[in-house]
């Protein structure tokens, strides 16, 4: 039996260099998927979670407590003492450090409806990954979309 040979590909040209107007969308691309990106990761970072609210006061009480019972516990307890206040302490500090979620939301709020028409992604889409629909209706993306 001979062996069939399989057709060879054509091969393309050289390249010609990119034009300037794809070169400004991928710019514009990549300066949307990082509004997009940094809006929606802020939303993930700052959604509530279940429970009462910690605040400063409370964890800096909880704090000395903690410190006051670390003197007499046992070396499993001051372990998971010890665990637990580091815990409050990155706590305290992402409460301190307070991110401009309002200059986010505005870049958000420039280039969602664009982003979204040329990756077809619909209002309802938005809304499952926890984008509030007076964000949507101000960036434009309407129920319809």
């Amino acid at each position: 039996m001979v062996p069939r040979m399989m057709p060879m590909a054509a091969k393309r040209g050289p390249k010609g260099p990119m034009t300037d107007d794809h070169k400004a969308a991928l710019a514009r691309g990549r300066t949307e998927g990082r509004a997009v990106r940094d809006y929606l990761e802020s939303l993930r970072a700052n959604k509530p979670k279940r429970g009462r609210r910690r605040t400063a006061e409370s964890i800096n009480k909880r704090l000395s407590a903690i410190d006051a019972e670390v003197a007499s516990s046992d070396p499993l307890r001051e372990l998971k003492l010890l665990q637990e206040r580091r815990d409050l302490q990155l706590e305290m500090e992402s409460k301190t450090t307070d991110t401009d979620h309002v200059a986010i939301e505005e870049a958000f709020v420039k280039v969602a409806r664009e982003y979204g028409e040329r990756q077809g992604i619909s209002h309802t889409t938005w809304r499952d990954v926890g984008v509030d629909a007076a964000v949507l209706a101000r960036a434009g993306i309407t129920r319809r979309d």
